[in-house]
């Protein structure tokens, strides 16, 4: 089958970092793009799912909050015994 040469403009760490783990698989870059190119026609689209998350990225200092919130909420004593809850819960 005829070849067809292309270029891609990747960001070069990401490409060095790619091409090491390329070769610990004992494959060079090229043959991986073959690859991901014989996968996409078999597929019909991306061989892979492409989403966006249902959640919004949040800070680190964001996340810190929210879980000293939540293991607080779970730590304090106001609570009721799980039996309690249970019977509440089912009507007994």
């Amino acid at each position: 089958m005829p070849k067809v040469q292309t270029s891609l403009r990747l960001e070069e760490k990401t490409f060095k970092e790619a091409k090491k783990i390329l070769a610990s698989l004992g494959m060079n870059f090229t043959e991986a793009v073959n690859i991901f190119t014989a996968m996409v026609v078999q597929e019909r689209g991306l061989p892979f799912d492409v989403k966006v998350s249902d959640y919004p990225p949040i800070s680190f200092e964001e996340a810190r909050k929210k879980v000293k919130k939540s293991y607080d909420a779970m730590t304090e004593t106001s609570g009721k015994p799980a039996d309690d809850f249970f019977d509440e819960l089912l009507d007994r």
